[in-house]
């Protein structure tokens, strides 16, 4: 189904004493690019949302934002440092020693002085928080990327108007490049007949150079291309993988076909015609740069 590049998705659950959120937007990018933010203490977490999300997403530059609370009490652990401790207690004999001081060391005097305690969380299992998170993001996830498809549809209905605006204006280009060619012949016989005063033309040499002008202005084979070009866009609209990059160089191509019919042409009508179907092809490569 066809997605838009812009999106944004959020979840926010509890899930084994965590408070989770998850949340995810994105703009147009002619890549993938993530660039995430996680609560400090899980960067480990990085590396495994760039592949869940880059397995679902082919095209964007995705910002995605990760909080992790605990909520329950977690194990800690409280490590002394001895050497430390030692040092402590070595100084203050010393000065026991030197003034004449009663010695008091104790574990409760010692015990103002942090620095001899560290205090940490026990290891945690990193796969059993990823798979907590993941249960969050894929929510995320799936709410973006129904962002994206419902984006996607708009995107869909306009390229195609625009789409059918276009070939009906191919239509009347192809109707109207035969009518250039008998207005031609009939200028040429007007002239000749103003230059020559009446007297007997030579219709082989009218007919002669119809045809060169003929030859010289068909815009059949560009108007067959532009249309052929048509059906592969709306082919890839209708692709079930991303087909965005493949869409804007087509729009080029049919870009490359209209300026070729305007440049053969020699007629103002189809002059004008040519400037709608440009434009409407400009609005449609503005929507495709929206397109995965």
């Amino acid at each position: 189904m066809l997605k838009s590049m812009t999106g944004y998705g959020r979840c926010e659950e509890t899930v084994n004493g965590r408070h989770i959120t998850a949340e995810l937007k994105s703009v147009n990018h002619k890549y993938f690019e993530f660039s995430p933010r996680v609560t400090r203490g899980y960067g480990f977490l990085e590396d495994k949302l760039k592949t869940y999300v880059q397995s679902r997403v082919a095209r964007g530059k995705i910002d995605f934002y990760l909080s992790i609370e605990t909520l329950e009490d977690t194990d800690v652990v409280v490590s002394v440092n001895h050497s430390l401790a030692a040092g402590y207690i070595a100084a203050f004999r010393e000065l026991s020693e030197r003034y004449h001081l009663p010695d008091t060391v104790t574990v409760n005097s010692l015990s103002r002085y942090p620095d001899i305690f560290s205090v940490h969380k026990a290891p945690e299992d990193e796969e059993a928080i990823w798979a907590d998170v993941k249960q969050v993001a894929e929510k995320a996830v799936d709410a973006f990327i129904q962002m994206r498809e419902t984006e996607g549809q708009r995107l869909y209905e306009d390229v195609m108007s625009r789409a059918e605006t276009i070939l009906n204006i191919v239509g009347q280009i192809e109707e109207r490049s035969p009518e250039t060619v008998t207005e031609y012949r009939e200028r040429l016989e007007a002239k000749l007949r103003e230059v020559l005063n009446d007297t007997t033309i030579d219709e082989q040499r009218i007919l002669t150079e119809a045809a060169i002008f003929a030859d010289k202005v068909a815009v059949a084979e560009e108007t067959v291309r532009l249309r052929s070009h048509f059906d592969q866009l709306k082919a890839f609209l209708s692709a079930e993988e991303p087909s965005g990059r493949k869409m804007d160089f087509l729009v080029q191509e049919m870009n490359r076909e209209a300026n070729t019919i305007g440049s053969k042409a020699s007629d103002s009508k189809i002059a004008y015609m040519v400037v709608d179907i440009k434009a409407e092809i400009e609005k449609i490569r503005e929507q495709i740069q929206n397109i995965e």
